[in-house]
């Protein structure tokens, strides 16, 4: 077997191949595009051939930016289209490739790897940790009522929160600029979030709203009038109102956003997708239980490629230091790093002092967004704390300024 990256020319080959492996068959073109694999970017494909040529397996990375605690933005490749055929699996192919992939990011400089599992019993083998979460809130508009609670002192004071925008419904089709501007804007505040490259949002390659399925826009605008979110809908058969993604880091505007859906009429219930963790819509509820949480899951995983460079590029939030003794076991690397963390910047080198916490480099891909607490890690029996305090001051160190969410399909 050999692994070899893709042309132009291969793309029908690493389409039909990587749904092969799927048990799936490619669709059909759709009037506006919305194929997902039509932002796939040749140079970065490669196929698994066996000594005769056959292909028998694929992977793929997208160039992202990945946005880090304190706002930083790194690149980080997206891997995706990761398959065997089913004759070959079991047969070391995917493991070849992940190895193939994971080295030659490294070569080209590159420090930060994710995904999106399809199962989550594949990819911890190979260094990746789960470090976004994501879940579905589904609300009764019957009892959905908001109630936000006024300015405290203040009885004749607004609602805390107060709006003063205005918002507006679009198609789909109205509104593409604006979509991809304030994506941008969102996902450069935002922790954990992945950029949408403008050749996604001109191919229409994605899911909605990037897809060119059908979906109304509440967009929403400041006292300006300058767009400053959206959210991406659709009412299905039985009154079910279904919001693809709400994209803003206003909590107000994202308030906005839910009493517009919730008093859209012939509504019976409006479901979230994606709705972020630790959001404070369901405190905002006159009845708390009118909101039901449900879905709750991983989403994008985070691999280390370079333990210093990614842990010098995020911000930090606390001042303090910790000894990490970092097991990498599939590409048979092992390191003990002096992370020391002054001003909201940190300094990572060799060391041979005693560590504070030793772990794999799985779980410091899920503690390195601040999504996961590296003591919730401790008390699993993954991560190791040495002596009183590590995993407190940790969890501390690790924890970042918002929770890291992202929503983007790829």
């Amino acid at each position: 077997m050999r692994i070899r990256p893709t042309t132009d020319k291969d793309l029908d080959v690493f389409v039909d191949t990587v749904h092969a492996a799927f048990g799936r068959f490619p669709e059909s073109p759709v009037e506006g595009g919305g194929l997902w694999w039509s932002a796939l970017e040749a140079d970065r494909c490669v196929l698994a051939l066996t000594a005769d040529e056959r292909p028998v397996g694929t992977a793929a990375t997208y160039a992202f930016e990945l946005t880090l605690p304190g706002g930083t933005l790194v690149p980080a490749a997206g891997v995706t289209a990761v398959g065997v055929l089913p004759t070959h699996r079991r047969q070391g192919v995917l493991s070849a490739m992940m190895r193939h992939q994971l080295t030659g990011l490294r070569a080209h400089g590159e420090f930060l790897s994710v995904l999106l599992a399809s199962e989550a019993l594949i990819y911890g083998r190979f260094g990746y940790g789960p470090a976004t979460y994501t879940q579905r809130l589904t609300l009764r508009r019957d009892k959905a009522g908001l109630a936000l609670p006024r300015a405290r002192g203040a009885a004749d004071a607004p609602p805390t929160g107060q709006d003063n925008g205005s918002v507006e419904v679009l198609r789909r089709t109205e509104c593409g600029e604006i979509l991809e501007e304030v994506y941008d804007r969102y996902r450069r505040a935002q922790p954990g979030a992945l950029s949408r490259p403008h050749r996604w949002w001109a191919l229409r390659a994605g899911r909605p709203p990037i897809s060119p399925a059908p979906r109304y826009i509440a967009v929403h605008r400041d006292a300006d009038g300058v767009p400053d979110g959206y959210a991406s809908y659709s009412l299905g058969d039985g009154g079910t109102l279904t919001v693809d993604e709400t994209i803003t880091t206003d909590d107000a505007v994202f308030t906005a956003l839910a009493r517009f859906v919730l008093g859209h009429d012939l509504v019976t219930q409006v479901v979230f997708q994606h709705f972020p963790p630790q959001h404070p819509l369901r405190w905002q509820l006159a009845d708390f239980r009118a909101g039901e949480l449900s879905g709750d899951t991983d989403w994008l995983w985070v691999r280390l490629l370079d333990v210093p460079r990614a842990l010098t590029a995020r911000g930090w939030f606390t001042d303090g230091e910790l000894v990490l003794d970092v097991e990498d076991p599939f590409l048979g690397e092992h390191g003990r790093h002096l992370l020391t963390v002054r001003d909201g910047k940190a300094d990572c080198v060799p060391t041979d002092r005693e560590p504070d916490l030793s772990l794999d480099v799985r779980d410091l891909g899920s503690v390195y967004l601040g999504g996961t607490a590296p003591s919730t890690l401790v008390r699993a029996g993954h991560i190791r704390a040495h002596r009183p305090g590590a995993a407190a001051l940790a969890d501390a160190l690790f924890r970042g300024d918002r929770a890291p969410h992202c929503l983007h399909w790829f």
